[in-house]
């Protein structure tokens, strides 16, 4: 367990450090005249470009660049200044401050979802082909056909019409405002976790080992809680990681939807003002969000289940 620990520690370390190497060299490839703004090309003369691209060290072969970004990063956790998105700004502190927006959303929306989807998709398999099961597959069947933005709109005018919601987010009053946002969030998920907890729970229902404890005498509460959905929720515990860390990360479209000035607008207006300091910075957050929440998955299956066991022999788990 250990060994396999460290081994995929040091593998995802590796993976992220190979993708932020490779957005870095993509991005270097670029025309330099990204790095100007309009008025900039327009006003300075060949020689005056020339001398900011060299104090900026863009003039240098980009292996040397690269180097010097992997220095600052690993010394002083500097990954350089933005220069169109908030100019001047150290991108470690712009990135902190969206992301803590993205977050503080991110984990209500997740908490809302893991606690409505699994409780739900409980009551589904209890009451396989009963009313309840048959509202909640409506459900999800509706939310999963539907494009988002139209659920996110039926959101947005119910909620700002019939409860007086506010439509945008704002950074001032961030309670009333989070609540569509969140809601928002939250509907996808809580389908995903109905769907996934009932069909883990019915096949588990059906096993031989569900039968015997029943004709033990075991109460059906009893069966379900401490046995069925303990071994239901060891798949779904997998990507639960996984989920939590790319939550918090922000959603693009929602946050979009509704101006919330978290992680999922950044690298947009990064992208389309060509901000590459601020695009490193979010590839290497979203990279390392995504590996680790696999590599945690792994591990907490194993805490959950005891007779998962990851061993080394044949590369196999």
């Amino acid at each position: 367990m250990t060994k396999y620990t460290i081994k995929r520690l040091l593998q995802s370390v590796f993976t992220v450090l190979l993708v932020v190497t490779i957005v870095f060299l993509l991005l270097r490839l670029m025309p330099t005249d990204y790095f100007f703004t309009e008025d900039e090309l327009i006003k300075l003369s060949d020689a005056q470009k020339q001398d900011r691209l060299l104090a900026a060290g863009l003039l240098d072969h980009p292996l040397v660049q690269l180097g010097r970004f992997y220095t600052k990063l690993f010394t002083k956790l500097d990954l350089g200044l933005s220069r169109r998105v908030q100019t001047n700004k150290p991108v470690v502190d712009l990135i902190a401050s969206k992301f803590a927006i993205s977050m503080r959303l991110g984990l209500f929306a997740l908490g809302i979802s893991l606690v409505i989807g699994v409780i739900f998709g409980v009551l589904q398999a209890r009451n396989k082909d009963g009313i309840l099961d048959h509202i909640g597959t409506a459900y999800t069947v509706f939310v999963n056909a539907v494009p988002s933005l139209v659920s996110y709109s039926l959101i947005l005018v119910f909620g700002a019409r019939l409860l007086g919601l506010p439509s945008l987010y704002s950074v001032r009053k961030p309670g009333p405002s989070a609540v569509l946002p969140i809601i928002c969030l939250s509907i996808g998920s809580i389908a995903g976790y109905m769907l996934w907890t009932r069909r883990y729970m019915v096949d588990e229902l059906n096993k031989d080992y569900i039968r015997l404890a029943k004709l033990k005498g075991l109460s059906t509460r009893s069966v379900m809680f401490r046995h069925v959905l303990r071994n239901a929720f060891v798949p779904l515990a997998q990507y639960l990681p996984y989920s939590i860390l790319l939550t918090v990360g922000g959603s693009l479209l929602v946050e979009r939807f509704f101006s919330v000035p978290g992680m999922g607008p950044l690298l947009t207006d990064a992208i389309n003002r060509y901000d590459t300091n601020v695009v490193q910075g979010i590839v290497m957050l979203y990279a390392s969000l995504g590996i680790v929440g696999v590599f945690l998955g792994d591990i907490l299956m194993t805490l959950i289940d005891p007779r998962i066991r990851l061993i080394n022999k044949g590369e196999t788990r």
